[in-house]
């Protein structure tokens, strides 16, 4: 396969959203490919694609299409053979790929865990009635109100520096970002502290980096193989059949957290009336070969509980 490495003078595209988070995350993903094939740099080219998500930052995602927003851009470039891979946080991913495309290789998972930012709170529970939390997910939108429902939540879509920066403007008294975000910019210092899964279950797939190909390009799958972490396949399998059962998207508050211990996998999943009004919640284990089956048997239980018409906004 020598002679189909990237060089300098005919690098590997890689795609990328703009914000200093998704630029770390392909350069992790530039650095692990030059380790493992024993290329410079040079061989690697980042392409910078705006998407429709990182355009319109003062409306809700549900307002203006869901989850394929941060995506759509980049496939589309990827599909018009503009870029050769793509770099995705993979909690934004919806769960179907267009035609053409396939997602199977994962880096190794970073912290799970949702931080707690604040420049005067250290915790939820000690905020006052009526304090604003700043939250764009309607996950944690939804979490923070089934369990704090005298606290009132507010839009805050941004990156994680956008964020930052409403909480010193006070538009909200504190907010959530991941763990796994803070940590890939070495920014771990600006959370109060990590929130345990028992207390706030993170999203599905939260803290894994995705990349993305064209499905019948066998030499950019080569190159990437030595990428793919099989233990983060594995959960994510089990957590994105789980999303993919319940239609997830970014009109419906869900999480989902699958872990391994040795052959075997425990999931815990959790859907939530997008009001806050109520949370259920299911925990299962199989061994790791059944992960998708158990997240889509899991899925299929909670909707049974539910009901039609749970994850309809309440007036």
């Amino acid at each position: 396969m020598t002679h189909d490495l990237p060089t300098p003078a005919a690098p590997l595209k890689i795609g990328t959203r703009g914000s200093p988070l998704a630029l770390a995350q392909a350069n992790e993903t530039r650095d692990r490919l030059a380790a493992a094939h024993d290329l410079p740099h040079e061989a690697f080219q980042i392409v910078v694609i705006k998407t429709t998500g990182d355009r319109i930052i003062d409306r809700p995602l549900k307002e203006i299409g869901g989850k394929g927003l941060f995506t759509r851009e980049i496939e589309d470039a990827m599909l018009a053979g503009d870029i050769d891979i793509a770099v995705h946080s993979m909690k934004d991913m919806p769960v179907l790929q267009p035609e053409g495309l396939v997602l199977d290789t994962y880096l190794p998972r970073e912290d799970v865990r949702d931080a707690f930012v604040s420049p005067g709170y250290s915790g939820l529970a000690d905020l006052p009635a009526g304090t604003k939390v700043g939250s764009s997910s309607l996950r944690r939108r939804a979490q923070v109100l089934v369990k704090f429902p005298h606290l009132q939540v507010v839009e805050f879509r941004g990156n994680v520096q956008t964020r930052l920066k409403k909480l010193d403007d006070e538009v909200a008294a504190c907010t959530f970002l991941a763990m796994a975000g803070l940590n890939r910019l070495d920014m771990a210092h600006v959370a109060r502290g990590p929130v345990a899964p028992e207390d706030m279950l993170p999203a599905v797939a939260q803290g894994a980096i995705g990349i993305e190909r064209r499905a019948d390009d066998t030499r950019v799958a080569a190159l990437l193989e030595p990428l793919h972490d099989d233990e983060t396949g594995k959960r994510l399998a089990a957590e994105r059949a789980f999303l993919a059962t319940l239609d997830g998207s970014c009109e419906t508050p869900i999480a989902g957290l699958a872990e391994l211990e040795g052959g075997t996998l425990r999931l815990r999943g959790e859907i939530l009336r997008p009001d806050g009004s109520e949370a259920l919640f299911d925990e299962a284990t199989a061994p790791v070969e059944d992960g998708a089956m158990l997240g889509k048997r899991m899925a299929r239980d909670l909707l049974a509980q539910a009901g039609p018409g749970f994850f309809d906004w309440r007036q």
